[in-house]
């Protein structure tokens, strides 16, 4: 049996447990990767604060805060139709600490509408989960004569050209939607665009113009004080807020249009961490206070896979350039 000196045993020994310290340090960092999050998330919308998308993410947030844990800010950064936001996130470290909403107009309008635009949505995003998706809805004021969509549609053929319709701009929802509604009811209108969708409702309620599809949730309360008349729906299905108007969709098969939003992260976003965010939004998504919260707004909860997501978004994008190219609306 070989005697190995007292002094050199001592040292094996130290060696031994600065060996085991090392290994030990070394695998912290490995281990605080590997739990996501573990810092702040970087929560973006691409429009000013008080918005229905703003609004949204914050509820989205703060029960990501309460029911994981997670640390997740809110970051508006607005301009330029939602595109700075949107690029923020495509540009943006693919690590899951900078996610975003993103919605029918920064995913699948602005592309077709903007001669410019910094990113390519099917390329320069990761996507997340679908959110919610809000009706529009086809109304009239008060005073006008159309009690239905039919006698609306009727009149538009008797006298080509003679009905206007307000929407928020050129290149918006409200536009692109009545646009849809135009060609698929084989009808001339007047587009008249304001500097948004108050202006435009204003002039409304005054018969400036004759009609607008609107998001739901804006017209609602002017429905119910009957300074307008609500036609129809633009979704599939009725409203549950508005159950007995009907849908186009009764009228013009196949008509389904909604204002829509999604979570959305830059592209290469790593499939575990994609998965631990999907399935918790979608954990927030299915607590009865936020249907509850989302009823009250008009909107309906509907989350999704990524690929269901992404194949949305791809559909979008095609059905919208379609529009705005027959449509001739004019590129910003």
């Amino acid at each position: 049996m070989l005697l190995v000196p007292f002094g050199i045993r001592r040292m094996m020994v130290r060696f031994a447990w600065l060996t085991l310290c090392w290994c030990l340090i070394g695998l912290q960092p490995l281990s605080a990767q590997d739990i996501y999050p573990s810092r702040t998330i970087r929560f973006i919308v691409g429009f000013p604060p008080g918005g229905g998308n703003d609004l949204l993410s914050r509820l989205v947030a703060a029960k990501l805060t309460e029911t994981r844990g997670w640390s997740v800010a809110v970051e508006n950064i607005a301009g330029a139709g939602g595109l700075l936001g949107a690029n923020a996130i495509a540009k943006a470290p693919p690590n899951g600490y900078t996610i975003g909403i993103g919605s029918i107009g920064t995913l699948s309008i602005n592309p077709s509408l903007y001669q410019k635009i910094p990113y390519k949505v099917m390329e320069d995003f990761t996507f997340i989960t679908r959110l919610s998706v809000t009706p529009a809805a086809l109304v009239v004021p008060a005073s006008s004569p159309y009690q239905s969509v039919q006698a609306l549609i009727a009149s538009a053929k008797a006298n080509p050209g003679s009905l206007n319709f307000g929407s928020a701009g050129n290149g918006t929802s409200h536009h692109l939607a009545a646009e849809l509604f135009r060609f698929k009811a084989g009808i001339e209108l007047t587009h008249i665009p304001y500097a948004g969708s108050g202006p435009a409702l204003v002039g409304l309620i005054r018969s400036d113009v004759q009609l607008m599809l609107a998001d739901l949730p804006a017209v609602l309360p002017m429905i119910r004080a009957g300074k307008l008349r609500a036609l129809a729906v633009t979704t599939h299905e009725r409203s549950a807020l508005l159950p007995d108007v009907v849908s186009i969709d009764e009228i013009l098969p196949e008509f389904d249009v909604s204002i829509w939003y999604g979570i959305v992260g830059p592209a290469g976003l790593p499939p575990e961490i994609v998965k631990t965010l999907n399935e918790a939004i979608r954990d927030v998504l299915a607590l009865p206070e936020i249907q509850h919260k989302l009823t009250e707004e008009g909107a309906i909860g509907q989350a999704s896979t990524p690929q269901e997501f992404s194949s949305y978004v791809q559909s979008e994008v095609a059905r919208w350039a379609s529009v705005i190219k027959q449509a001739k609306v004019p590129l910003q």
